[in-house]
């Protein structure tokens, strides 16, 4: 594995929607997402926006990997694959358990061959049995890793189990750093990867959705070792500003992003952002309707290359 690919991976996995609409199982908790009915024409626009971005992302020497979803099974979240599998340096493999019951038939074994046959995968672990004792850590939108120093940031909600998150640590070597935080309305923030982003050489963070002053200031000073913190208003967490990942493309590191994010960065922010990393604005207002962003669209590939010698 390429030590400089540690936070930003080069391949990702991507699931191209079919019969895409907003999900009535995870409206309860997940306060990102817009009421909507299922019809035709929302999951064309959906399969659109997909595909434009796997060709911008791909313009930028991405590698993508996409599985379609045809929808023989009532999967409408089937877009956000990071929430079912994780992959991780040594050639591990993390399958995860969920909190609805239509977002468990997402799991697929094909995307798990792949990374066999493609990758060097040592292990995989799987948690998803964990679901019929009510336990649930739904990937990475629960969890916000940071490879390099080895830490685990979870907003803690139903969707992400403390016991669970004690033995993921414990098992694939992460420090546990969970705290609550809130969105604008003062509901809690169902997913981590909403409200924080971690490249190589910064930190998308909405700090004042941590109320708890005192574990906010030890969050933020974790964080700042090595980073440059750039905190994130209220209402850039509501426009998805949270919700990115940083990838390798063929010229250097990117900030993939939905576009409605980077409309409201400020130029402060743009300006530490574009230092490092080429901003990525991705276009998916229909997909952000189900609740998630570019982020939650985007499995990483952490894993090394069977074709690298």
């Amino acid at each position: 594995m390429n030590l400089n690919l540690l936070q930003a991976p080069s391949n990702v996995v991507m699931i191209r929607p079919h019969r895409f609409y907003t999900n009535p199982e995870t409206a309860a908790d997940n306060n990102f997402q817009q009421a909507g009915a299922k019809s035709d024409e929302i999951a064309i626009k959906a399969r659109n926006e997909f595909d434009r971005m796997v060709e911008q992302l791909t313009s930028e020497g991405v590698k993508v990997h996409c599985f379609d979803d045809f929808g023989q099974h009532d999967t409408p979240d089937s877009v956000f694959p990071n929430n079912w599998f994780s992959t991780h340096h040594g050639g591990r493999v993390a399958i995860y358990p969920m909190l609805s019951v239509n977002r468990r038939r997402e799991r697929r074994s094909d995307v798990i061959e792949m990374l066999k046959c493609e990758y060097r995968v040592q292990e995989v672990v799987d948690y998803s049995g964990l679901e019929l004792d009510g336990l649930y850590l739904e990937g990475t939108g629960a969890m916000v890793l940071d490879h390099v120093e080895r830490v685990a940031y979870v907003a803690r909600s139903g969707r992400a189990d403390p016991i669970l998150l004690e033995r993921f640590c414990t098992t694939f070597g992460y420090e546990p750093m969970a705290f609550d935080a809130f969105d604008s309305t003062g509901h809690a923030i169902y997913h981590s990867n909403v409200m924080m982003s971690i490249a190589t050489d910064f930190v998308l963070i909405g700090l004042d959705s941590i109320m708890d002053r005192k574990r906010r200031d030890e969050v933020a000073c974790r964080l700042a070792a090595g980073r440059t913190v750039i905190p994130l208003f209220r209402n850039q967490i509501s426009e998805f500003a949270g919700n990115a990942l940083e990838l390798t493309g063929q010229y250097g590191r990117i900030l993939a992003i939905s576009a409605r994010a980077a409309n409201c960065l400020t130029a402060l922010q743009l300006k530490t952002i574009q230092s490092t990393a080429k901003l990525l604005p991705l276009d998916i207002p229909t997909i952000e309707s189900a609740g998630g962003s570019v982020r939650c669209m985007l499995a990483g590939i952490h894993l090394t290359s069977r074709s690298m010698s």
